[in-house]
């Protein structure tokens, strides 16, 4: 199959262009500020699967809606997983993935939790690969600016029961974005929920299902009532372990030059970004800890100045410093509530590496 994939086109899929393309000048102004998550590209990845053809009509096509069966399972059980990856400007005008093995891989484990079948890495490398190829033009020549790429399956057909589908539908659509955060603030705020929790162990908190952001709305809408940008998650058994944002890791930094980050124990997203960064960090010579943190002593940290800074990081977010941290009895601040040197070190190191201005010595960056 993957023989006859490569004979379709040179990256693998077949590539039927849009009709009815943007027009430059229209591309060009949406690309001045495209927000996040707002302004589409031409063309969208598909290839379909079912239990007798297996992974098959992999192609290139202009983005349009589904149609789709009202008794679609996805629409009921919420079979579906989806990743959160980029493709950035580099100086020469061409474009470069970052780390896109890892988001296959990734994307592969959570299909495995939800009962999917596995996407084979390299059709997953070549899907994006190849709208990457399709839709370069769309990538913003901004400091901020990338192409958000969006994997996602969904389980397909038309029945109601208990069990997992025997149809899928992979895809990937493209979107030109600037800043996650869109506010005057140098740093975020944070509300600290006790009555919702994102995950627990054994449960799907590894895997990169919507229903696990979906869970988490209900937080993050009170979060916003109390003024806040993001919510933090604590551990479902005590309610005091700090574990993710709403969609980010969180790391922690002290006045002794150290770091630390929640582990991975089964709850918390194998975040591409937090695992870029614990490497960056121990080859800076820092000392890294993947140890739990109560929400208890980051308080008595930030008070005392032990906790110099802490930030908030994702494929979205790149690395946000985290300025405020709100309960009901109260707020805290971290350091001088923006971007300390540690965090601006840290930052720039990785955004370097992903848009091509310092070399690359991980081979984390793919050119397309």
């Amino acid at each position: 199959m993957i023989g006859e994939l490569h004979k379709a086109g040179e990256a693998g899929l077949l590539f039927e262009p849009t009709a009815k393309p943007v027009p430059a000048e229209e591309r060009a102004r949406l690309l001045i500020d495209p927000g996040f998550g707002r302004v589409f590209t031409d063309h969208m990845a598909i290839i379909e699967y079912d239990e007798e053809k297996d992974w098959h009509g992999a192609r290139i096509t202009a983005r349009h809606p589904f149609t789709m069966d009202p008794a679609s399972p996805v629409l009921h059980y919420a079979q579906e997983i989806f990743e959160g990856m980029k493709a950035y400007r580099r100086p020469n005008g061409g474009a470069a993935l970052f780390r896109p093995d890892a988001n296959a891989r990734r994307f592969a484990k959570s299909a495995i939790r939800m009962a999917m079948p596995p996407l084979p890495e390299d059709m997953f490398l070549e899907s994006v690969r190849a709208l990457v190829r399709a839709d370069r033009e769309w990538i913003p020549d901004t400091e901020d600016g990338s192409l958000y790429l969006r994997p996602f399956m969904i389980a397909n057909g038309s029945f109601l029961g208990m069990r997992p589908s025997t149809q899928f539908i992979y895809a990937v659509i493209a979107s030109s974005v600037g800043a996650y955060f869109r506010n005057d603030s140098p740093s975020v705020s944070l509300w600290v929920t006790r009555e919702y929790v994102r995950a627990a162990r054994g449960g799907t908190g590894e895997a990169k299902c919507g229903g696990n952001y979906a869970g988490s709305l209900v937080a993050q809408a009170e979060a916003l009532r109390q003024g806040c940008d993001q919510v933090v998650f604590l551990d479902a058994v005590e309610r005091r372990w700090v574990e993710e944002l709403g969609g980010m890791n969180v790391f922690f930094l002290f006045s002794d030059g150290s770091i630390q980050t929640p582990p991975l124990d089964g709850t918390i997203l194998h975040g591409v970004t937090r695992d870029s960064l614990l490497t960056l960090a121990r080859d800076m010579g820092l000392a890294v800890r993947e140890e739990p943190y109560s929400i208890e002593q980051w308080k008595a940290d930030a008070e005392s100045g032990r906790l110099t800074e802490a930030f908030a990081c994702g494929t979205a977010a790149v690395v946000t410093p985290i300025g405020s941290v709100k309960e009901a009895d109260g707020t805290f601040t971290i350091g001088g509530q923006s971007m300390g040197p540690l965090t601006a070190r840290l930052r720039s190191a990785l955004v370097d590496i992903q848009r091509g201005s310092a070399p690359d010595p991980y081979g984390w960056t793919e050119l397309v």
